[in-house]
């Protein structure tokens, strides 16, 4: 089967022509970037808000949850019959889709920055306009951003059934090879697909890294660190039947 995929891929026919693996990669690739930087224009400036304000987290993290638990297709072609065809009702159906980890990642972020700085900036006399953008987003980045690479991998995964609809995205060798039980072609489509996640996770971890200020990487990087030896003293005091080592931040007397 791998063989047949691999046979496929190289296949001249496959290469030209308005449906061919280029054009179709071409078409993917701008779905999942339209949708999420839609879902980032909504999902960012409302986790922001939320998690500087600390108003209406309850109401963020249930109605992230209801949006996860929509059926991917089934909103897809519901969309896309409402908005009467063409790619309107697609690309809204993915950026539903998109909202709920670039929401969960920017609220987390906000949340997630150390409170004894926000205080310090406080007394400093910053306003809050200042505090968000200069504490709380630089510090917010790591998790932004991750919640950006994972909305990306799940658009990837789910611009496939785009081709349920006619739109010729790498959905389309999934459902052609189903079909006619072209198991090389179906092999192939999944392998374009995630080739196409792995590149772009890449090229977001390295923006990651160009927006992520270093001492915000060093610091995450020690604690895990830290938090590994942690876990090790305390396997080996056990191991020993010692107590574990226990942190603490004040003094006993």
């Amino acid at each position: 089967m791998f063989a047949d995929a691999v046979a496929w891929l190289l296949d001249p026919v496959n290469w030209s022509g308005g449906k061919s693996i280029p054009v179709r990669v071409g078409i993917h690739l701008l779905y999942c970037l339209g949708a999420v930087l839609g879902a980032a224009l909504i999902a960012v400036p409302l986790g922001l808000y939320v998690g500087h304000t600390g108003r209406g987290g309850v109401v963020l993290v249930g109605g992230s949850n209801a949006l996860r638990a929509l059926p991917t297709l089934g909103l897809v072609t519901f969309l896309y019959l409402v908005a009467g065809g063409g790619t309107a009702g697609v690309l809204i159906g993915l950026i539903v889709l998109a909202v709920p980890p670039i929401l969960a990642g920017t609220y987390a972020g906000i949340q997630d920055v150390d409170r004894g700085v926000v205080d310090a900036a406080s007394g400093m006399g910053m306003t809050g306009a200042q505090r968000l953008w200069r504490v709380e987003v630089p510090n917010a980045l790591p998790l932004l951003v991750g919640g950006l690479r994972n909305a990306m991998l799940q658009v990837v995964a789910t611009a496939s059934v785009a081709a349920y609809v006619g739109i010729e995205t790498l959905g389309r060798p999934l459902l052609d090879g189903l079909r006619v039980l072209d198991y090389g072609q179906f092999v192939g489509g999944a392998i374009l697909i995630a080739l196409l996640a792995v590149v772009l996770d890449v090229v977001l971890a390295g923006v990651g890294r160009l927006v992520v200020p270093a001492g915000l990487r060093l610091a995450a990087k020690a604690r895990r660190a830290g938090s590994g030896k942690a876990r090790s003293s305390g396997a080996q005091s056990r191991r020993r039947g010692e107590p574990a080592p226990v942190e603490s931040g004040g003094s006993t007397a």
